[in-house]
């Protein structure tokens, strides 16, 4: 995958590998790092909130990044989400990512819990100081869990104002009708309309527009072919193996979360451990079991890299 842009495909999310104590695996990181990059993804994502993000100390995070750098070494693209409420914090991680060899940078609005937002003004200035501070492409994520509302308007505002922000990950209800919005908005000045949530709307956000995809690292090696053959004006074809695929995107999606990468890793002994960290629950027995009858169904790289 060439580090030029426009970027297009797919760039999932690495999960954070832990022992079963709780502490950083940094083997089991860095072979799922491997197995991502065997899957043929265009890029990866890291410290993002799949990743675990909101569960890592800072100290957890720089060794997160560190890692991770040495073990792409470059081969495709390394986005880094640097999300904090804190324009100062935000900051101070962009460039940190950018000093590790980050392509670019993803990042939520800035927000705090349920209620602590910043509003439009502090948003566009908290995007355009990190954007001055670091000079990296950015990626917008636009994303229920911020409880932020980005209008179609504002975001087409900080395309157009603040060069570095080139892409838009759009996975709020009804991505398809905002990608399509956006589109027609700012299609001229941004890189890549994106969607995420595991490609729970997929197919849709792709005849919408979308020209990226932002998944977890369970199966994008079967996700890609759908992505591409839509890209390529095959679009039949893209249907049809997104219909035989949604069993398996609808479970992780609706059933798992993000626990669903790590117990098909550990089974298909890419890691050792797919340990969640507490408040997060482990996947319950039945809910495991029906998840790798499912996989199995589809033999993704992942269930079969370290057997």
């Amino acid at each position: 995958m060439s580090l030029e842009h426009p970027w297009r495909g797919i760039f999932p999310i690495a999960p954070c590998i832990f022992h079963d104590t709780g502490a950083l695996d940094d083997e089991g990181n860095a072979q799922a790092l491997q197995c991502m990059i065997d899957q043929g993804v265009d890029g990866i994502c890291i410290l993002a909130n799949y990743s675990e993000q909101f569960l890592l100390s800072d100290t957890e995070r720089d060794h997160i990044l560190d890692l991770s750098a040495r073990t792409v070494a470059g081969r495709v693209p390394l986005i880094v989400t640097i999300s904090h409420f804190s324009t100062d914090v935000a900051i101070e991680r962009a460039r940190r990512a950018k000093a590790a060899g980050a392509a670019m940078l993803m990042l939520m609005p800035p927000y705090h819990g349920a209620l602590l937002r910043a509003d439009e003004k502090g948003t566009f200035e908290h995007f355009q100081r990190i954007a001055e501070a670091a000079d990296l492409p950015l990626m917008v994520q636009d994303a229920p869990l911020s409880g932020v509302q980005l209008s179609v308007p504002f975001l087409a505002r900080m395309a157009r104002e603040i060069p570095q922000v080139r892409y838009l990950k759009v996975e709020m209800p009804g991505t398809a009708g905002k990608l399509r919005a956006l589109i027609a908005a700012c299609g001229d000045v941004i890189d890549g309309p994106f969607d995420g949530e595991e490609a729970i709307t997929l197919m849709a956000d792709l005849d919408a527009g979308a020209t990226g995809t932002m998944t977890s690292a369970l199966l994008p090696d079967l996700i890609r072919p759908i992505v591409f053959h839509h890209l390529d004006g095959k679009r039949e074809e893209a249907r049809a193996l997104y219909a035989k695929l949604l069993p398996l995107i609808n479970f992780e999606n609706r059933q798992c979360g993000l626990r669903a990468t790590k117990a098909v890793m550990k089974e298909g002994g890419v890691i050792r451990s797919d340990h969640v960290r507490h408040p997060l629950e482990p996947l319950g027995d039945a809910t495991r079991r029906e998840l790798l009858e499912l996989a199995r169904e589809f033999d993704p790289v992942a269930l079969r890299w370290g057997r």
